[in-house]
């Protein structure tokens, strides 16, 4: 069993072709979303970067970390800040 993906940004949606289009091309989550995506998550240390074989999807930690760094940028520390800016910001 793997992890639990969030939706494709590179996946043809009606308005814009892309949800990636509506992220400008010189934002700083697009830094932080290529630096994570070019880390071994298990060198770094990360305990549960292998997903487990049994029980319900996790979260993927790169999304997780992601999140996380993106959350700091922007001074979001708490998860329910975190939570609540993910319903508004598409970043």
């Amino acid at each position: 069993m793997g992890f639990i993906h969030g939706a494709n940004r590179h996946e043809e949606i009606l308005f814009p072709e892309r949800l990636d289009d509506y992220i400008a091309e010189e934002n700083p989550v697009r830094f932080i979303d290529a630096f994570v995506d070019h880390r071994n998550l298990t060198t770094l240390g990360l305990q549960r970067a292998t997903p487990a074989a049994t029980g319900r999807p996790a979260y993927h930690p790169a999304e997780l970390l992601k999140l996380y760094i993106s959350g700091s940028l922007y001074r979001l520390r708490s998860r329910r800040r975190l939570e609540q800016a993910t319903h508004r910001n598409v970043e």
